[in-house]
């Protein structure tokens, strides 16, 4: 699996033969990557904010992976008209996308699209992607990559993602402000007990501009087997 981040909380993940591009929001100062330049399979969107999915208009021939409502106003507004299941997803649920499969995880935020009439899309969401479909019975063979989305420290985390869906790895918002920052996505971190873990969501605009350096201390202060990995923009690290 590798894991491509592209600034802000867009990743580009493959797994075997699938593209997958989560939260496509080029207009951020980590990436020198344009929207154009990828074409992805699918289109992982976790909630309807701007930041989320302000290029999603640029890939009408991906198929769209979010809750029904969000899916809904991407076929109403953006020309996609291909969902997964036809109606998109939503909390708990998985799916098969090509080589890859996708589990949506519950994120604490919020999730109105910023329309200005306050239309809501649903549930905002994290995923997990797995090149196995997630069963009781852990798997060592298993490689599974978290995406937190835009969320608060929660205890899902730790009662559900971690223990169930046992992500490898882990990209986490640490931004602050209007997310989890550096302390508590540490904890977090430990939560969903990931090998490594990469800070997301920081440094795009003012209010979240941060020192990752931050993150690393904080990572290692919980003393738990987490490592935290400060990509540059449109780096990737194999998983």
């Amino acid at each position: 699996m590798e894991l491509t981040w592209h600034g802000h909380s867009t990743w580009h993940v493959t797994v075997d033969d699938t593209d997958l591009l989560i939260d496509p929001f080029f207009d951020n100062p980590k990436t020198d990557v344009s929207p154009e330049e990828l074409d992805p399979d699918y289109l992982l969107l976790t909630h309807g904010h701007a930041d989320h999915i302000g290029d999603a208009d640029r890939y009408e021939g991906a198929t769209v992976v979010a809750t029904p409502e969000l899916a809904g106003y991407l076929e109403d507004n953006m020309g996609h008209e291909n969902a997964v299941g036809g109606m998109g997803m939503n909390l708990g649920g998985t799916v098969e996308c090509g080589d890859a499969w996708v589990t949506m995880v519950r994120a604490d935020h919020s999730n109105g699209i910023e329309t200005g009439y306050g239309t809501s899309a649903g549930m905002p969401a994290g995923f997990v992607v797995s090149d196995k479909k997630p069963t009781q019975e852990s798997d060592a063979d298993a490689t599974a990559f978290y995406h937190a989305g835009d969320t608060a420290l929660m205890s899902e985390m730790k009662d559900v993602i971690g223990p169930f869906l046992e992500p490898d790895a882990a990209a986490l918002p640490v931004g602050d402000h209007f997310t989890m920052g550096p302390a508590q996505a540490a904890i977090a971190a430990d939560w969903v007990g990931a090998d490594v873990v990469f800070p997301m969501h920081y440094d795009s605009f003012p209010p979240i501009e941060i020192d990752t350096d931050d993150f690393v201390r904080e990572v290692k202060a919980t003393a738990g087997a987490a490592e935290a990995v400060v990509l540059d923009g449109d780096e990737t690290y194999e998983l």
